[in-house]
């Protein structure tokens, strides 16, 4: 009796359920917005893992890196100069970096797009919508939020780079207002020359994923800002690792953050990304080698260090020519990433009597110039193809190409050059450029009132 009343109630109550149950809309009532026709999920899905490699270089690797090679107690000064520069970027990016380094063109002369429009990114919808590039706006296939974010972590380690030239002196207030005008007045303008389809690249110039914009920029930064901030302490002028196990670390994830920093710049998952992954490997590996070649020659003994120099500068060379050039140009451009960096670091520099405290101008300054020279060499219209139609090196038979590529090194390394110490001496005439010699001889306890590695405690 209980189990027939159960099943009736049962009954009664799915029919009553049946009565009202209303079948959901049918997919034609509500279109998935967030999957448009446009949108390629895999190349989305790359992009963003693409995106958080090169984000991976700056934290923790850079500030790894750099650490690990300063002073013991400027470590942490070190480490938080590339973390600030990171989150500095990010605000400016967003509020009007991009959009004048990517953006629609908001100033031209004639039909040569000079800079965007800087306004924010930060409008709801304008994150999800397809992103459109420069001044030609460009279509692609993966929404405006994930092209945003790709091209701040670029943004973001470049003052991270400089910061190696100028660490164990200038004053933190000084960083705090120098990153973010930098950023503004120097990185957004060359991206938009440069990536974005500006005037630079109008003319012919290219820049696969920032020889020039990243590397170059950041190299004459170095020299400018070591001008305009003065020498470290007498005492301090000999650099003295205080731990490469750190450096290795870092060293290790910018080498194999460089694959999405390289393989991400075809905008997609595309056979042109694979191909700068590969050359990418091969240039560094080859760097390696040829640096510890020479350090063997003309030092009698490798390093460590040296091996791990050379591992960038090679990564440094190969960036703008890697999506550009097949295996044997990436080869070329190794070898010779581990001899004019070499040169200008121990031959060039001491010479100079600047003191560029990690040699950036010679790892990224030389090295970034060393390649987009050699990518108007070495330009394969087989490889090129697939990413830049048309596009050839005087290798190939196009010598022009050599002379565009000279000519957008030149105007990179006036305007940086210019920019950079300007704005330096215009900060410094509110605010003293280096740190007091008083808080130098103590370091970060001084700066910041803690210091990176506690022994006592130990």
């Amino acid at each position: 009796m209980v189990a027939a009343l159960s099943i009736a109630l049962l009954m009664l109550v799915g029919g009553a359920r049946a009565a009202t149950y209303e079948p959901p809309p049918s997919q034609s009532s509500f279109p998935p917005v967030s999957v448009p026709q446009w949108f390629d999920p895999a190349s989305n899905a790359w992009m963003l893992t693409a995106a958080t490699l090169v984000g991976l270089m700056s934290l923790p690797g850079l500030a790894l890196y750099y650490a690990g090679q300063a002073k013991k107690r400027f470590s942490l000064n070190t480490l938080f100069m590339v973390f600030y520069a990171y989150a500095a970027v990010l605000v400016v990016w967003l509020v009007g970096g991009y959009n004048l380094g990517f953006g629609p063109a908001g100033w031209k002369i004639g039909s040569y797009g000079i800079l965007g429009i800087p306004f924010p990114t930060l409008a709801a919808g304008f994150e999800s919508a397809q992103a459109l590039i420069g001044p030609a706006q460009t279509a692609l296939n993966i929404p405006n939020s994930n092209i945003v974010f790709f091209q701040f972590v670029f943004a973001a380690i470049t003052p991270g780079l400089f910061a190696g030239a100028v660490i164990e002196r200038i004053r933190f207030k000084v960083w705090m207002l120098f990153v973010p005008l930098w950023s503004l007045l120097v990185y957004s303008p060359l991206a938009y020359w440069m990536f974005a389809g500006g005037w630079l690249n109008q003319l012919g110039a290219v820049d696969f994923s920032g020889g020039y914009v990243i590397h170059l920029s950041a190299g004459i930064t170095a020299i400018a800002a070591a001008l305009a901030v003065g020498p470290r302490l007498a005492s301090d002028r000999r650099m003295k690792p205080n731990s490469l196990i750190f450096v290795l670390i870092g060293a290790g994830i910018l080498w194999l953050g460089w694959n999405g920093f390289n393989g991400g710049d075809p905008y997609g998952s595309t056979i042109d990304a694979s191909i700068a992954v590969l050359n990418t490997e091969l240039a560094a590996a080859a760097s390696v080698i040829t640096w510890m070649l020479m350090d063997m020659k003309f030092q009698h003994k490798s390093s460590l260090l040296g091996a791990m120099t050379g591992a960038v500068t090679g990564l440094v060379a190969i960036t703008p020519a890697a999506g550009y050039v097949d295996g044997y140009g990436a080869l070329l451009i190794g070898i010779a990433a581990g001899i004019t960096p070499w040169v200008a670091m121990n031959k060039l520099m001491p010479k100079l009597k600047l003191d560029d405290a990690l040699g950036v101008f010679s790892g990224h300054g030389v090295a970034g110039l060393t390649g987009g020279l050699l990518t108007g060499i070495l330009a394969n219209p087989a490889v090129t193809q697939y990413v830049a139609p048309g596009l050839t090196g005087a290798l190939f038979g196009n010598i022009n190409q050599l002379g565009i590529q000279a000519f957008a090194a030149a105007v990179t390394v006036v305007y940086v050059f210019a920019v950079s110490y300007g704005l330096l001496k215009l900060i410094g005439r509110f605010t003293p450029l280096q740190e007091s010699p008083e808080n130098l001889k103590i370091g970060d306890a001084a700066i910041h009132g803690e210091i990176g590695i506690d022994l006592e405690d130990a």
